[in-house]
Protein backbone atom coordinates (compact mmCIF):
# COMPACT_ATOMS: atom_id res chain seq x y z
CA UNK A 1 0.00 0.00 0.00
CA UNK A 2 2.73 2.45 0.93
CA UNK A 3 4.48 2.05 -2.44
CA UNK A 4 1.27 3.04 -4.19
CA UNK A 5 0.29 5.83 -1.81
CA UNK A 6 -2.68 4.25 -0.03
CA UNK A 7 -3.17 4.20 3.73
CA UNK A 8 -4.77 1.40 5.70
CA UNK A 9 -7.64 3.74 6.57
CA UNK A 10 -8.30 4.46 2.88
CA UNK A 11 -8.28 0.76 2.00
CA UNK A 12 -10.69 0.01 4.84
CA UNK A 13 -12.99 2.89 3.83
CA UNK A 14 -12.91 1.71 0.21
CA UNK A 15 -14.02 -1.80 1.16
CA UNK A 16 -16.65 -0.56 3.61
CA UNK A 17 -18.25 2.17 1.50
CA UNK A 18 -16.83 2.12 -2.02
CA UNK A 19 -18.45 0.96 -5.24
CA UNK A 20 -18.50 -2.82 -5.54
CA UNK A 21 -17.82 -4.85 -8.71
CA UNK A 22 -17.33 -8.51 -9.52
CA UNK A 23 -13.75 -9.41 -10.43
CA UNK A 24 -12.00 -12.45 -11.83
CA UNK A 25 -11.04 -15.51 -9.79
CA UNK A 26 -13.95 -15.08 -7.35
CA UNK A 27 -12.67 -11.76 -6.07
CA UNK A 28 -14.50 -8.51 -5.52
CA UNK A 29 -13.25 -5.10 -6.63
CA UNK A 30 -14.01 -1.99 -4.58
CA UNK A 31 -13.40 1.56 -5.79
CA UNK A 32 -13.62 4.92 -4.05
CA UNK A 33 -12.41 8.46 -4.75
CA UNK A 34 -10.82 10.61 -2.06
CA UNK A 35 -10.09 14.33 -2.08
CA UNK A 36 -6.30 14.55 -2.22
CA UNK A 37 -5.09 18.06 -3.12
CA UNK A 38 -1.51 16.97 -2.69
CA UNK A 39 1.67 16.00 -4.43
CA UNK A 40 2.60 12.51 -5.59
CA UNK A 41 5.95 11.89 -7.26
CA UNK A 42 6.50 15.55 -7.99
CA UNK A 43 3.09 16.36 -9.48
CA UNK A 44 0.02 17.94 -7.92
CA UNK A 45 -3.29 16.02 -7.99
CA UNK A 46 -6.76 16.90 -6.73
CA UNK A 47 -8.19 13.38 -6.43
CA UNK A 48 -6.90 9.98 -5.36
CA UNK A 49 -8.80 6.86 -6.47
CA UNK A 50 -8.23 3.72 -4.44
CA UNK A 51 -9.18 0.37 -5.95
CA UNK A 52 -9.02 -2.75 -3.78
CA UNK A 53 -9.27 -6.38 -4.89
CA UNK A 54 -10.43 -8.58 -2.03
CA UNK A 55 -11.91 -11.96 -1.14
CA UNK A 56 -14.59 -12.46 1.47
CA UNK A 57 -13.62 -14.68 4.36
CA UNK A 58 -15.65 -15.96 7.26
CA UNK A 59 -14.72 -13.03 9.52
CA UNK A 60 -14.48 -10.21 6.95
CA UNK A 61 -12.62 -9.14 3.82
CA UNK A 62 -9.01 -9.96 2.94
CA UNK A 63 -7.46 -7.33 0.68
CA UNK A 64 -5.30 -8.93 -2.02
CA UNK A 65 -4.03 -5.79 -3.71
CA UNK A 66 -4.59 -2.05 -3.79
CA UNK A 67 -4.21 0.12 -6.87
CA UNK A 68 -4.07 3.91 -6.59
CA UNK A 69 -4.68 6.40 -9.39
CA UNK A 70 -4.20 10.12 -9.13
CA UNK A 71 -5.99 12.70 -11.24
Amino acid sequence: MAERGATEEEVTATVESGERFAARFGRTRFRRNFAFEGEWRGRHYATKQVEVYAVEERDGWLAITAIVRYF
